[in-house]
């Protein structure tokens, strides 16, 4: 019971997978996140460092120099392509839905995950897609039941 559908390389808002669990059809789509926040700003350690005590210390030894220029390039060209936009913050949002009735629009969510981040390949996308799928489930479940009860009471009357 997983996504086998993954999020393609080049994900865009709105772009969703799907799956069939328990009888239950999940979905996944890309929400944009809407923290303006900068990575430099959400991440401690984003800035490489060469003091101890910072959280981005490169760590001691020999090259340390050449590792914290390695470094340095690297987060100018990530905040770089943040301010092009070409790449984003987004949630990860389940629903969950049953024979076509929807039972849950946000059944479950992870939010400030990177999509289309430099050098990746969007995979990370269908892994928190499949770490959220038992939550989602879980929020079905209890929504079927709620309906079933509410369908129930309304037969009795």
């Amino acid at each position: 019971m997983t996504f086998t559908q993954h999020f393609n390389t080049y994900a865009c808002e709105g772009d969703t997978i799907s799956c069939e669990a328990e009888g239950f059809t999940v979905t996944a789509r890309i929400v944009a996140d809407d923290c303006p926040d900068a990575p430099d700003q959400r991440q401690d350690g984003f800035w490489p460092s060469l003091y101890k005590d910072a959280p981005g210390f490169i760590g001691p030894g020999n090259g340390f120099r050449q590792r914290f220029a390695e470094a340095q390039a690297k987060a100018e060209a990530v905040m770089e392509a943040w301010r092009k936009g070409e790449w984003f913050y987004c949630g990860i949002v389940l629903s969950v839905e049953r024979d076509g009735i929807e039972l849950d629009h946000h059944a479950a969510s992870l939010w400030g995950v990177e999509c289309n981040y430099p050098g990746t390949d969007n995979c990370y996308l269908t892994t928190v897609a499949n770490e959220l799928l038992s939550e989602a489930l879980d929020a079905g479940r209890a929504a079927a039941a709620r309906l079933a009860a509410t369908v129930t009471g309304w037969a009795s009357t």
